[in-house]
């Protein structure tokens, strides 16, 4: 069967072969998973929940919104399971965070009417290489239509710093699920948009065909290499404190403590756990 890669996988391999051997050849069970991603599943839920009422007419109130998270939090939250890094932060410091972020959002989207969602939690795929078969696939948060016609590509963020825009230029992830929805949506203007929640800021990009095209090519040359991988070495770095095999990995004596504000606050990221 040919291999089917997400923007995860891909980034996992990247950041530590040894870690996505676990995790996608061996797929050994997480036995937890870090707060951060935690929050953002939380969150997410969340915001497709309000999405939803909303294309039925309803617009929730601010503290109803707020209420339902609290109430996932509590009947999804285990102290065993879901692991805190930094010291200096309890359970209390991120069900905060995860309010600040919804707050935020709501506040600054409300009433909801600026454009029309086409998909939430929108499953896509598209061939990438076609003489190697490989493809891709992936979840888009919420899948717009903008009041100019274009189709924009949404994907909520829940960490603590806001990135360059020129690295959000380089993004792969949502560049990836852009070549599956132009499959859908040929010849329309097509926009990359990240909410960073916590800051109720928006950052915006767009590809050319020039760069897709050689999206195409570093993403294929990239799933060759993996294809070809025999080893999976561990590479220790700073986000080797929030890896759910830390435990088990060789390299485990060469850890690094958790590091402080370098770290985006979203490690290894809700959308790291998809696919």
């Amino acid at each position: 069967m040919p291999p089917i890669y997400s923007p995860s996988r891909l980034a996992c391999f990247e950041n530590c072969p040894k870690q996505f051997h676990y995790r996608y050849v061996l797929k050994v069970p997480a036995e937890s998973e870090s707060v951060e991603a935690f929050v953002g599943k939380r969150v997410h839920e969340v915001l497709e929940r309000l999405h939803l009422f909303v294309g039925r007419g309803l617009v929730p109130s601010l503290e109803r919104v707020l209420d339902r998270f609290r109430r996932i939090w509590q009947e999804a939250y285990d102290r065993e399971r879901v692991r805190i890094v930094r010291e200096e932060t309890d359970e209390a410091f991120y069900v905060d965070l995860g309010e600040r972020c919804l707050r935020q959002f709501y506040l600054r989207n409300y009433p909801f009417d600026a454009d029309e969602t086409l998909g939430l939690e929108q499953r896509v795929s598209c061939e990438l290489d076609a003489a190697r078969g490989y493809r891709v696939r992936g979840i888009i948060d919420r899948l717009v239509r903008a009041r100019d016609g274009a189709i924009e590509i949404h994907d909520y963020k829940t960490s603590r710093r806001v990135p360059s825009q020129r690295q959000l230029d380089a993004d792969r992830q949502l560049a990836l699920y852009q070549l599956a929805v132009a499959e859908v949506h040929p010849q329309t203007p097509i926009r990359l948009v990240w909410h960073y929640l916590l800051f109720g800021a928006t950052r915006v990009s767009t590809r050319s065909e020039e760069q897709l095209a050689e999206l195409r090519r570093a993403t294929s040359g990239l799933i060759e290499r993996i294809e070809g991988e025999e080893r999976f070495e561990p590479r220790p770095g700073p986000l080797c404190a929030w890896c759910e095999y830390r435990e088990r990995c060789p390299a485990g004596g060469a850890r690094r403590e958790a590091p402080a504000p370098g770290v985006p606050a979203d490690a290894p990221g809700p959308q790291m756990q998809l696919l």
